[in-house]
Formats: C-alpha cells, sequence, structure tokens
C-alpha cells in the first residue's frame, strides 16, 4: 500500500489549495479514504472522510462550508479542495486509509496559511 500527496504549499488568507493523494497497492473503489492534519505541537485530527463510492462524507466543524472531500475511482486518487483558507489551517496534512485492519498514511504535505 502507498499513498502519496501533493499539492501543499503556501498561500495567503482567503486562498485556495487542492490536495491530491495518489493511492496504490490496494483495490482503491473498496475502501473510505480520510484526509488529517497535524498543526505544531497539537495531535492528529481528521479533517474530512470519503466513502468508498464518493457518495458520502464527512467533515470536521472547523472545515465545514470551506472544505471539500472527492474522489476518483478511476484515478486511484483522493481530493481535498481547501477554500477560504485560515491561518489556523497551517499544518501538514495526511492521507490516511483503513485497509484489511490496518491504518496507512502518506508522507504528509505542509500547507501554510500566512500573508
Amino acid at each position: 500500500v502507498q499513498l502519496v500527496e501533493s499539492g501543499g504549499g503556501l498561500v495567503q488568507p482567503g486562498g485556495s489549495l487542492r490536495l491530491s493523494c495518489a493511492a496504490s497497492g490496494f483495490t482503491f473503489s473498496n475502501y473510505a479514504m480520510s484526509w488529517y492534519r497535524q498543526a505544531p505541537g497539537k495531535g492528529r485530527e481528521l479533517v474530512a472522510r470519503i466513502n468508498s463510492a464518493g457518495i458520502s462524507t464527512n467533515y470536521a466543524d472547523s472545515v465545514k462550508g470551506r472544505f471539500t472531500i472527492a474522489r476518483d475511482n478511476a484515478k486511484n486518487t483522493v481530493y481535498l479542495q481547501m477554500n477560504s483558507l485560515k491561518p489556523e489551517d497551517t499544518a501538514v496534512y495526511y492521507c490516511m486509509g483503513y485497509i484489511s485492519k490496518y491504518d496507512y498514511w502518506g508522507q504528509g504535505t505542509q500547507v501554510t496559511v500566512s500573508s
């Protein structure tokens, strides 16, 4: 199993970024996928989750209405569209899949929101 995130960077408050997570080594379309984040000095928190078909989604209250999780099962990729970014969104963002009773994580991608 391999999860590779991309798309992070430095953005001004109010800006947007789209994160991608390319998956391989398992049947992607069979599993729900999630995005987590970890800010400096804080624990890792769930940001968003999407079911295997891409129909059902869940979000942390702090990102509802600003972030959108989506997936393309033909491309084995899950996305996180982040709009109206705030400084408190600054964190390392991780893609995660619970696959065959194990948690698999990507290496993370840094998102920094600052003027």
